[in-house]
């Protein structure tokens, strides 16, 4: 009886090679949590980070909530050694902490958080959408759930990743590495999904325009997030994975030409807000999200493309 075929390995995460673009990777974060509206007060929040990953946007939960419990979770050891540096009791009284948990496995009790955020997570959750059920029945009444994806797999980073893996020798090493270009749903499902769980929701969608510095500034950035996949299955082979890596640095100089100034990097993400429906006088902590309509699908008032922010 033919034996199913494996699973590639889980990517292992460079914090170092991830952090080279910390200021631009964490502005979709500071954009989703403004859209958090006040949380419920009958208490110190307590709030879950799915995805945490260094944990060095976890803390600035810790700024807007002082006196929260904030755990962040991530499926990396690598990633989770980054981030423990950073737990401990807070200037407010809360407290943060980060633990090990897989997101496409981690349910939490019922009606326990105040808040259950991930940011650029979920790309990597196959089927992450049948998780959001439990995480919607995770969230205390007025909760809220709040998420970013990158959406931007038909870009030339992507694309010409996927080609590459697929093209002569890279076939049958790499095949069925990469993540498939479906992996975020469409805004408009989102939407759908989270009114039907019984949530107040804003979605939105923004192309944010990077301007990198520096040599082959693209590589270097899918090489701490995209092309992980890619270089965990070459791990151990420096000839192949160099190899590689030429191969797809002169496709991506041709993709991305550096400029004047920089390189410029477009790069679409999708965001939902939903906050679960509480008694009407419910009282709530914390300051209220930017004014808005508790509904929407579409870019936000204001543009839908901004000059830096990025996964």
């Amino acid at each position: 009886m033919p034996s199913e075929p494996s699973s590639p390995p889980p990517p292992v995460w460079d914090p170092g090679q991830y952090l080279r673009h910390s200021g631009p990777r964490a502005r979709p974060f500071l954009d989703l949590l403004a859209r958090v509206p006040a949380l419920p007060a009958t208490r110190a929040p307590r709030i879950a980070d799915l995805g945490c990953g260094p944990g060095n946007v976890t803390v600035l939960l810790t700024e807007r909530w002082p006196g929260a419990h904030v755990t962040g979770f991530d499926n990396s050891p690598q990633m989770l050694r980054e981030a423990e540096a950073l737990a401990g009791p807070t200037a407010g009284g809360g407290r943060l902490a980060f633990a090990a948990a897989d997101a496409g496995r981690w349910t939490p009790d019922p009606s326990t958080y105040d808040l259950i955020l991930s940011n650029a997570t979920l790309q990597w959750v196959p089927g992450h959408a049948e998780r959001l059920p439990d995480w919607v029945a995770g969230l205390r009444s007025g909760g809220v759930l709040a998420v970013q994806m990158p959406a931007n797999f038909d870009a030339p980073s992507h694309t010409l990743m996927r080609e590459l893996c697929a093209e002569g020798r890279w076939g049958g090493r790499l095949d069925g590495v990469l993540r498939h270009d479906d992996a975020v749903l469409p805004p408009g499902a989102y939407l759908e999904l989270l009114a039907g769980l019984g949530c107040d929701v804003d979605v939105w969608e923004t192309t944010y325009q990077h301007l990198l510095p520096g040599a082959d500034p693209v590589l270097e950035w899918v090489k701490g997030t995209g092309l992980r996949p890619v270089l965990t299955a070459l791990a151990g082979d420096p000839g192949a994975t160099e190899e590689f890596l030429a191969a797809y640095r002169a496709r991506l100089r041709q993709a991305y030409p550096a400029r004047a100034h920089g390189t410029v990097f477009p790069f679409r993400r999708v965001f939902a807000v939903a906050r679960k429906r509480q008694p009407h006088g419910a009282a709530t902590t914390g300051r209220r999200a930017a004014p808005g309509p508790e509904q929407r699908s579409g870019p936000r008032p204001g543009g839908g493309v901004s000059s830096c922010g990025g996964l």
